[in-house]
């Protein structure tokens, strides 16, 4: 079978996420769980780390629980590549990397399937944001978006989606859960889910809302019992009702520990989020977890990861994308030029 010139393909592979975890060459140094992975307290941070998530885990799976102890949870990291098909071998593109969860009911010796997705990683998203936006911003007067921001990496995920690599491997589209915006202001709803929590609604979107809307992703916000507050959860279909109450409490008790570990200022916080709700980073009444965590290396990471992809991706592979991406609707080259 001939390959189109502008064919894309992927390809999966899975590591375990546990205390012996080293991230791989490829994976981005600001992911949650790679910059727990490094330093001296690498082992200590990985153990500690699922430790907190294992508790959470059977703080809301309290049904049937009485000791606390009858599940744990089991991570794996899923490396997403992207491949050219019609050049050479070496033209492959670490494209996104998520995490699958699953959780093992130690009572019945059973592995009970949970959520794709939790947190998510891509070089092609640190290019947007470091790279594509502040160029922009440094050649228009007033602040403003690219009326194509994020196309092209909506696009890639989307594909990924459809693709037979992810539904050979994945029954269901994933469900990735960030924390809510230190700009935004919510305010607390009447509905309330038995695993979720109580419902948080948006005054406006953010830029990551219209960002994640681009991959076909929506979003809600919930703060689950035992929480101080909501985290975002973007999602295809329907969230309350396509995932079991287990599936759910995985993915919460997975991200939940990540946020408590990168903001502490809203996810440690000693207060609850009340009927209106704006996250401060700046808050100061807060308690830190016994995990290190460099912060300002994460921040100074982001730049260079995005000068990578556009160096190893953006630059070498443009025109192939922009072939490919034009079988859909044509990505627009306003700013292809100042890239290359």
């Amino acid at each position: 079978m001939e390959t189109k010139a502008n064919e894309l393909e992927f390809a999966i592979s899975t590591t375990r996420f546990d205390e012996e975890y080293s991230p791989s060459s490829s994976s981005r140094g600001t992911t949650n769980f790679a910059n727990l992975a490094r330093g001296e307290n690498r082992q200590q941070n990985l153990r500690n780390t699922l430790t907190m998530i294992d508790r959470r885990v059977n703080d809301l799976a309290h049904w049937d629980n009485p000791g606390r102890d009858r599940y744990a949870v089991e991570i794996e990291i899923v490396s997403v590549d992207l491949h050219f098909a019609a050049e050479a071998d070496d033209a492959v593109f670490p494209v996104i990397e998520m995490l699958d969860v699953q959780i093992l009911d130690t009572l019945s010796n059973v592995r009970i399937d949970g959520i794709v997705g939790n947190n998510f990683s891509s070089y092609v998203r640190d290019y947007d944001f470091s790279v594509v936006l502040p160029e922009h911003h440094a050649r228009e007067s007033r602040l403003s978006v690219p009326a194509d921001f994020g196309d092209l990496h909506g696009k890639l995920f989307k594909h990924f989606l459809d693709s037979d690599a992810y539904k050979e491997r994945f029954s269901q589209p994933p469900v990735i859960c960030i924390s809510v915006s230190s700009t935004k202001t919510y305010r607390r709803l009447e509905n309330r889910h038995p695993i979720l929590g109580v419902e948080y609604r948006q005054d406006e979107s953010s830029l990551t809302d219209r960002y994640f809307e681009k991959m076909g992703l929506r979003v809600r916000y919930f703060m689950p019992r035992g929480a101080v507050a909501p985290l975002a959860f973007y999602f295809r279909g329907d969230l309350l009702n396509d995932h079991s109450s287990l599936s759910l409490i995985g993915l919460i008790s997975t991200m939940e520990t990540f946020q408590k570990i990168y903001r502490p200022e809203i996810y440690n916080a000693h207060s609850t989020a009340g009927r209106i709700y704006r996250p401060n980073l700046e808050n100061r009444d807060y308690s830190l977890t016994p995990i290190t965590y460099d912060r300002e290396e994460r921040n100074q990471l982001a730049r260079t990861q995005g000068k990578f992809t556009q160096e190893h991706l953006v630059k070498p592979h443009w025109t192939v994308l922009e072939q490919w991406a034009a079988t859909a609707s044509p990505l627009a080259r306003r700013d292809t030029e100042n890239h290359r």
